[in-house]
């Protein structure tokens, strides 16, 4: 356990807002701060940051993450809670003092991220050995030898073993090698494997400049798979990553190029294009967008000129609206994706291109169109059926009359008509959605609350807890009291009795009230229900016989006649005012 001195010092040195607000807008609302939650899509702000209180923190009302400025650490880096401190004390000048289980846990982490030095050192070095394959396959590709460099790119050769032998002999064991997916086991012999084998390898390097995972292209003509990638590991979530970013995020530009592949992302890097990323073997992921929305506004999607190119930037479009990036999508023409465009037409043609994408709405109207003759009255009405769908999809109203007004002359249809048919989409779109709603809630199951769910069986309770615990968070030294009052074998819930736990073990302890005495035994979704605690209490008066009612409650652990056991948050905040007002 980290001492508590330590950790408000940390945090001290760390300011909350000043910390989050190198990851998002935060806005000034009163004394509070908001801003859009980078945790989830949102275009209106729902995550406030109470940054002039004794103890700041954050917390976000629409998916209900929050905590300290740890907590957020470890959630927008995708780190783990020591990591997340040694970031923080690295930025304060500050030392770290440490346990023999987060010195094992960090240990790991550092041994993974030597290895994985180690192995693009290995893999570099073989682009210059006896077998020239990968060389030339590069060369091939019009990469030059300072842009081979400057990504690190490397070969693995045909051998099944090469790599492990090679790490093994640098003090590498067995299962560092398996858990940092380098290599597997054979079932049949129990051998190790190079996972990586007549691949060029692309190491993939996080914001903080370390290597996290490779991917590999085969050079066989008819080598399967085409590509691939690391498996997710300690070190390593490919939802959450995006290649390139670490020299991406060193532009000038408030504007990201998403292309779909390695070599489409090296090709644009080397025509001069700094701003360039890409996935990492997978769709575009909701946390890769809220990640490009730290460094830009704006979005052109580069991805291939063929059917699944076109349909994965279709996919890309609503992602990176739903985050509130404006999107715009390359239009290729004479070749199939950026990489051979740039080598056909050079980068001056590729600039222009991009400077003439068609925004997102425009590139989707477009498509509504292929492989329509709209002269044709049938296919004229296909058409126009999927024109009503991309416009229903404009929520800004002024927005949607502009390109109301250009596909009314396009397809010479009066704008009346086509608003009335958007309307009607509306209109369904919306039935639909309340439809879903109630069958939601009709058919719910008991799983309503997954960090808690005790709570789901015991509504009422879990908030007479919560109402405790908020009370004790504001008054610790009435701990005695209220221990007097409420044993922790008494509440029903487990976590809400484990965080009275660590509470009256800290407070025992000497220590004072700080979200820090939980953050190193609860996880971040746990640590979200507990700054919840503060944030959803947070004008709500408790008083002492509110205390002790709920503490009543929770030794009957019968809900009142009158007080159905599903009553909402609202209610049971209205009646706990009442509760406190005396008109109860």
């Amino acid at each position: 356990m980290l001492p508590q001195d330590f950790l408000f010092q940390l945090k001290q040195a760390n300011p909350i807002e000043q910390v989050m607000g190198r990851y998002t807008a935060l806005q000034r609302a009163g004394n509070l701060l908001k801003c859009c939650c980078p945790f989830h899509s949102e275009k209106t702000p729902s995550c406030i940051v109470y940054a002039n209180t004794q103890d700041p923190h954050f917390y976000c009302f629409g998916c209900h993450v929050g905590g300290d400025v740890i907590t957020f650490l470890m959630k927008i880096e995708s780190v783990s809670y020591i990591e997340a401190v040694e970031m923080l004390a690295e930025n304060a000048g500050m030392t770290v003092p440490r346990d023999d289980a987060e010195r094992r846990k960090s240990q790991q982490r550092m041994r993974i991220f030597e290895l994985n030095r180690a192995a693009a050192n290995y893999y570099y070095a073989q682009l210059g050995g006896a077998d020239k394959r990968g060389l030339q396959y590069l060369a091939n590709r019009g990469l030059k030898p300072e842009t081979v460099k400057k990504y690190g790119l490397g070969f693995a050769g045909d051998r099944w073993d090469d790599l492990a032998k090679a790490m093994q002999k640098l003090g590498f064991s067995e299962e560092e090698l398996l858990t940092a997916n380098l290599c597997s086991r054979s079932a049949r012999t129990g051998s190790l494997y190079d996972r990586f084998r007549n691949r060029v390898i692309f190491p993939i390097i996080d914001l903080r400049g370390s290597i996290i995972a490779f991917g590999g292209r085969t050079i066989e003509k008819d080598g399967e798979p085409k590509y691939l990638n690391s498996s997710d590991t300690p070190v390593y979530k490919k939802g959450d990553t995006l290649f390139s970013l670490n020299f991406a995020k060193k532009s000038q530009s408030k504007r990201l190029i998403l292309a779909e592949g390695y070599l489409d992302v090296i090709a644009i890097h080397q025509a001069g294009f700094e701003n360039v990323v890409a996935t990492l073997g997978t769709a575009l992921t909701p946390s890769q967008c809220r990640l490009m929305r730290q460094y830009c506004d704006e979005v052109i999607i580069s991805y291939d000129s063929d059917h699944a190119g076109q349909t994965s930037a279709r996919k890309a479009v609503n992602l990176l609206h739903s985050v509130g990036i404006t999107t715009r999508i390359l239009r290729m023409e004479g070749a199939k994706d950026p990489d051979e465009y740039i080598k056909k037409f050079g980068a001056s043609r590729f600039r222009l291109l991009l400077e003439e994408a068609d925004d997102a709405v425009s590139f989707q109207l477009e498509q509504c169109k292929n492989g329509l003759d709209i002269n044709n009255v049938s296919e004229k009405n296909t058409a126009l059926q999927k024109v009503t769908s991309v416009l229903a999809d404009i929520s800004n109203v002024l927005e949607r009359e502009v390109y109301l007004s250009k596909v009314s002359k396009e397809y010479e249809i009066a704008v009346e008509a086509i608003r009335a048919q958007v309307n009607q989409e509306l209109k369904k779109r919306e039935n639909i959605r309340k439809k879903t709603n109630w069958r939601s809630l009709s058919t719910q199951v008991q799983m309503r609350d997954p960090v808690n769910p005790d709570a789901n069986s015991h509504r009422r309770e879990a908030k007479a807890e919560e109402q405790i615990l908020c009370y004790l968070f504001r008054h610790p030294d009435a701990l005695t009291d209220v221990l007097r009052l409420i044993s922790p074998e008494e509440f029903v819930t487990d976590l809400n009795r484990r965080i009275l736990v660590c509470f009256r073990d800290a407070i025992v302890q000497g220590n004072n009230f700080s979200l820090s005495i939980f953050s190193q035994q609860f996880s971040p979704s746990e640590m979200g229900h507990i700054t919840g605690i503060l944030a959803r209490h947070d004008d709500i008066a408790i008083t002492e016989k509110a205390v002790h009612d709920c503490a009543q409650l929770l030794k009957s652990n019968q809900p009142p006649p009158d007080s159905p056991d599903d009553i909402s948050d609202e209610e049971w905040a209205a009646a706990l005012k009442r509760k406190n007002s005396g008109k109860i």
